[in-house]
């Protein structure tokens, strides 16, 4: 018996008849050849870790653009901490570790630079308008490897094109990370925030702290255990709805003492700037950009290509492109 089919017998043996068995995948588009040491959910997840989209994330802002200090977080940093929490919950309900993370890993691939603010610029930008998400499955499907992309299960790409937004995923491994991804970045949002010393410990308010938890770790902990207290049976993964209520409110707090405030609409503007003036810069002269990109708007129109191009960006090689293209460069001897 091969380590794979090992591997999938366990499956059978430990999971919840909730969970997706890696053997009963409804396929990738392409077929590939057999791997004998690994579950199709585990080579998904080995395919996005090794992909160049996923290294560029380490360069993406979260919410601080261009933090100074070493302890904030990354698009990076938020994807690991995103796959955790799945990972805790999927395991605690008996459900597809190894699925759960392999969407978590993809989930935000197809990110903008700048975090959501550059989000925001690129959609006023594109007709029909730009969700990381949808981006995100894009990238594993068309751009990745030269245009041939990762080729993942069904499963997976459902799972990253869903982790947010109105449509749900199919697998409840998918609701796991759409749950974690709220778990995640709310929390590490506060400790972020708190670091760079926008938000002072005591603003939070006090009946959330003592129904949520009064440090980052008892948070994420209450909030967890309150999914697996109310996923444990039934056909969903969910949050309890007083705990869930609490992080909406936690989340609303934040988008008024932290993502709407002054600094942050600043960073916005900025952010707009650079980012629509790549955009118009390279619809007026595609052929500047790398031939994957030029191919894609050659099949697809110049407004996709460049579109893939800004959104695959990383923060300091936007603002690098940006100073190249439009900033004179300074000499030296110039009194």
């Amino acid at each position: 018996m091969s380590i794979k089919a090992m591997l999938e017998a366990r499956e059978r043996e430990t999971l919840s008849p909730r969970a997706v068995l890696s053997e009963n995948t409804r396929g990738r588009e392409h077929p590939i050849s057999p791997d004998d040491m690994r579950t199709e959910f585990q080579r998904d997840r080995d395919r996005i870790l090794h992909c160049k989209s996923f290294r560029r994330l380490k360069g993406k802002t979260q919410v601080f653009l261009s933090p100074q200090g070493d302890h904030y977080r990354t698009r990076l940093t938020h994807t690991l901490e995103v796959t955790q929490v799945a990972r805790t919950i999927a395991r605690a309900l008996r459900l597809n570790e190894d699925l759960a993370e392999a969407i978590a890993m993809g989930h935000d691939l197809g990110h903008t630079p700048f975090g959501h603010a550059g989000e925001s610029a690129l959609n006023k930008l594109i007709e029909g308008g730009f969700e990381h998400r949808v981006q995100s499955r894009r990238v594993v499907e068309v751009l990745e490897r030269g245009g041939e992309g990762l080729n993942l299960t069904w499963e997976v790409r459902d799972g990253i094109e869903h982790h947010s937004g109105a449509v749900r995923p199919a697998t409840l491994e998918g609701r796991c990370v759409h749950l974690a991804d709220r778990i995640a970045y709310i929390n590490h949002d506060i400790d972020d925030a708190i670091r760079a010393g926008i938000l002072l410990p005591e603003a939070i308010p006090q009946t959330l702290l003592r129904r949520l938890g009064q440090t980052h770790g008892e948070r994420i902990d209450t909030m967890i255990s309150s999914v697996v207290r109310r996923s444990q049976d039934g056909d969903d993964v969910a949050m309890e709805p007083d705990v869930w209520d609490a992080l909406m409110e936690l989340r609303q707090f934040m988008f008024e003492r932290v993502y709407s405030r002054d600094w942050a609409c600043n960073e916005t503007i900025k952010t707009g700037h650079i980012i629509g003036e790549l955009f118009a810069h390279f619809m007026k002269y595609p052929t500047q950009m790398p031939n994957e990109y030029v191919e894609i708007a050659y099949r697809e129109g110049i407004a996709r290509g460049v579109c893939d191009y800004v959104a695959c960006m990383t923060d300091a090689y936007a603002v690098k492109t940006y100073q190249k293209l439009f900033i004179p460069p300074f000499f030296d001897g110039i009194d």
